[in-house]
């Protein structure tokens, strides 16, 4: 099993190097974002095991990173830990209502801090062996959990922004879905941007599926859907 992933979410550069550091010496892999945005900017386009979400942040603090990612359907389990310097009780009520995982109060020390995040990995891993979500549908098989596409029994590799479309069409199989639903869905993007961003994903898509894609319709004047066919099914 390779190392787990961290998103270090945090606007101190001393504070997130020094993060960085003992992280990385506890065996995590690391990657660091100084805001909110740039935190769901690369959320959009990499899987990670855990975010470590810093409150104060420019921008969108840490409480509005945390309810976007709830809001996204393959966001909506990702194990979120607040650093914060607010050790009042509306903060963790707050905190624990958007969906965090735990909490960490500055200062803190790293030797606490790895404990904290090795216990929510451990039950995070535990309960992804526990409940395996996996979509199936004419010989595409896409887990959820270990973010894998297999078609025909062959690996198919996607982009974390192609696969999120194709779980998000295929949970919702055989209804149409906007473009603005899609992208608030799948990457909740900042709404100035042109939806048809949209299509170039799904060009991709269809082109990695092969015969497969053609099960992806355009619906005219709205958006897409994934055309039911043949036996489709869901298991866990």
């Amino acid at each position: 099993m390779s190392d787990p992933l961290i998103l270090v979410v945090e606007d101190d550069r001393n504070l997130a190097k020094l993060l960085k550091y003992n992280l990385e010496k506890a065996s995590y892999k690391c990657v660091l974002a100084e805001s909110g945005e740039e935190a769901l900017r690369l959320l959009a386009d990499r899987a990670v095991d855990l975010v470590l979400l810093d409150v104060m942040l420019p921008g969108i603090d840490g409480f509005e990173v945390c309810r976007k990612l709830r809001q996204q359907q393959l966001h909506r389990e990702l194990p979120i830990v607040l650093l914060t310097a607010k050790g009042e009780e509306i903060d963790k009520v707050l905190g624990f209502e958007l969906g965090i995982d735990d909490y960490v109060v500055k200062p803190f020390s790293p030797r606490e801090l790895n404990l904290r995040i090795r216990a929510i990995l451990k039950r995070d891993r535990r309960g992804k062996q526990d409940v395996r979500e996996v979509l199936v549908c004419d010989g595409l098989e896409v887990d959820i959990a270990r973010h894998s596409v297999k078609l025909d029994g062959r690996d198919i590799v996607l982009t974390l922004m192609e696969f999120k479309l194709l779980a998000v069409l295929l949970k919702r199989r055989g209804h149409a879905q906007s473009r603005e639903t899609l992208l608030s869905d799948v990457w909740d993007v900042d709404k100035t941007i042109n939806t048809r961003t949209i299509d170039t994903h799904i060009t991709r898509l269809r082109e990695k599926l092969g015969e497969t894609g053609k099960y992806i319709k355009t619906v005219r004047g709205l958006g897409y859907k994934l055309e039911e066919s043949g036996e489709s099914s869901e298991k866990r």
